[in-house]
């Protein structure tokens, strides 16, 4: 029976890093829910912003040139208003792109430094306090054995 506690402290790592990586997963999750809908909210608005010229503002494009691209492309939108503003969402687009890749960038480190660190450093702690702890356990080691000496039978 001496296999059912061999590795008990491994099981104990084992459980404690999976209980562990629940609260880092639920603050993960909840900060890239947030960090995403205010990169969403932030590029939906620059998509749908406008910049138009004294002259456009004149002939009326406004009134045609509302929502997104493809809305207002749809309404009748002149072509050169969409050229004039195309520059500015792409740079929008790039921009959301980034900001996306740097929170991955982010939350990666942050489960590097929240869950691997640490379930590695308390590895590192039980193999060591296992050992030191197998190390006591086992009698002195003990040099070669001395030969035993046969009687010499008498004649």
């Amino acid at each position: 029976m001496a296999w059912r506690h061999k590795n008990r402290w491994f099981r104990r790592w084992l459980l404690v890093i999976v209980f562990w990586l629940v609260p880092v997963m639920i603050v993960a999750v909840r900060e890239i829910q947030e960090e995403m809908a205010y990169n969403r909210a932030d590029l939906q608005r620059a998509l749908t912003t406008w910049t138009f010229t004294d002259a456009e503002r004149d002939a009326g494009a406004p009134l045609r040139c509302r929502g997104t691209p493809d809305a207002a492309r749809a309404a009748g939108c002149p072509a050169e208003v969409l050229g004039q503003n195309d520059a500015r969402w792409q740079a929008a687009r790039d921009e959301y792109a980034a900001r996306r890749s740097t929170l991955f960038d982010y939350l990666w480190h942050a489960f590097v430094g929240y869950w691997v660190v640490p379930a590695a450093t308390l590895l590192a702690i039980g193999i060591v306090l296992g050992g030191v702890k197998r190390a006591l356990r086992r009698p002195p080691a003990q040099s070669a054995p001395k030969p035993v000496q046969k009687p010499i039978p008498e004649r």
